[in-house]
């Protein structure tokens, strides 16, 4: 039998979805099953998105350009230009789902066993796609006690070898809804220009800034223009996740130009995900308010609930709809098991994303878990009781 490669070896497994056949075995013994494990909003997704296909009078599913159908590149380099990001649709890509973005902008701007430096925790995710491109993460750790805000400039600088490319980061952050702030970002644009760096923007949790606290695209900073590539997707602003539609925007032409032999040889975009998309950017800004105000209620209900549990820490999200906290366990992913194989209160639990596969460096987040706020709140009352009767059961619970 011959062997697989050895990226067939090294991808890892998803700490958001290795747990599954867990929940499925739960849900086979009629247990209730509250998934905050993963990003999968219950919000309605706008009807205007979902009339477009209701209605469409298409006799036949057509390919598309390789970029996007020009009618929603248009439409989408307006949406940006009225947030003050100037670009054209020539200027950005669509995408199978901001996924396909970051894969893209890995495999044209670095060479196998090249370096980007990222703030973990990171999305799980980002792991698997270095590991697809043959580049390398050189992490720089933030922590819990200070909110997961980002490290010191200098940790960066110590991490720039001549193997270094670029600097990636999520803003507001998946997974500690951590929100960067302007200054924070003019340091990073500093980094970037003084070392030629390529600096990539996962934006795609853009609309959900908390507490009167605003935005800053990295297309908003000076000096850095041909060095920026943002990533955008509409799964979560419009709660589509599985319509796997995302953009590539940057104003390196050069970036573009090789983008565009990627996607020639994917071909298109879904084209179904494409009338979605393009539909969506018609929807009506009390979808937004609507939305606002319910993970605002969401996320003040959840982190108050878990911080009055005995050993639980959790600081609170400046965006996003997610949150890493600190547990009383020996082993969050033990934990995340045992709370879907061994443990019911009422005939329900909870599934959580053990922290493990958030970090890059080995070791990290032993006890904590990402949660997603992601829920309507009676169903997060019941899944926040659940987590404190399992937390006081637990076999490996750690002394405080």
């Amino acid at each position: 039998m011959p062997a697989i490669s050895e990226k067939g070896k090294m991808i890892p497994a998803s700490p958001i979805r290795k747990l599954a056949p867990y929940a499925e075995e739960a849900k086979r013994k009629g247990r209730k099953v509250y998934h905050l494990n993963i990003g999968q909003p219950d919000i309605p997704t706008p009807k205007v998105a979902l009339d477009a296909v209701r209605n469409m009078d298409l006799t036949i599913v057509e390919y598309s350009h390789s970029a996007g159908n020009e009618s929603y590149r248009r439409k989408l380099a307006e949406y940006y230009r009225n947030i003050d990001i100037n670009v054209d649709h020539n200027e950005l890509m669509i995408t199978t789902g901001g996924s396909e973005a970051i894969t893209f902008a890995m495999m044209i701007c670095f060479n196998p066993d090249d370096e980007i430096i990222i703030s973990e925790p990171l999305y799980a995710n980002y792991n698997g796609f270095a590991v697809s491109t043959g580049i390398k993460i050189k992490p720089v750790t933030s922590t819990i006690e200070n909110g997961f805000a980002l490290p010191p400039m200098d940790e960066f600088e110590k991490r720039i070898t001549p193997k270094t490319k670029g600097i990636l980061i999520c803003n507001p952050s998946n997974p500690t809804g951590y929100l960067y702030s302007h200054d924070e970002l003019e340091k990073l644009r500093d980094i970037v220009k003084k070392h030629d760096l390529y600096l990539f923007s996962d934006e795609v949790y853009r609309e959900f800034c908390y507490d009167g606290k605003e935005h800053i695209s990295a297309m908003h900073l000076n000096g850095i223009e041909q060095n920026v590539v943002m990533i955008d997707s509409i799964s979560k602003r419009y709660s589509s996740c599985g319509v796997r539609i995302g953009a590539m925007v940057t104003k390196n032409k050069e970036i573009m130009d090789s983008a565009m032999k990627f996607a020639q040889a994917r071909l298109c975009p879904p084209g179904l995900g494409q009338i979605v998309g393009e539909a969506a950017l018609d929807t009506p800004d009390e979808y937004f308010k609507e939305v606002y105000n319910e993970y605002i209620d969401r996320r003040n209900y959840m982190v108050e609930a878990l911080n009055k549990m005995e050993g639980v820490k959790c600081p609170m999200p400046g965006g996003a709809f997610y949150t890493i906290t600190h547990l009383p366990v020996d082993d969050a992913d033990k934990f995340a098991q045992w709370l879907l194989s061994d443990f019911e209160y009422q005939n329900s639990t909870v599934m959580l994303a053990p922290a493990s596969g958030f970090y890059a460096t080995p070791g990290l987040g032993k006890q904590e878990v990402r949660i997603a706020y992601v829920l309507k709140k009676d169903d997060l009352k019941k899944a926040m009781k659940a987590l404190e009767e399992a937390l006081k059961a637990y076999p490996g619970r750690t002394a405080l």
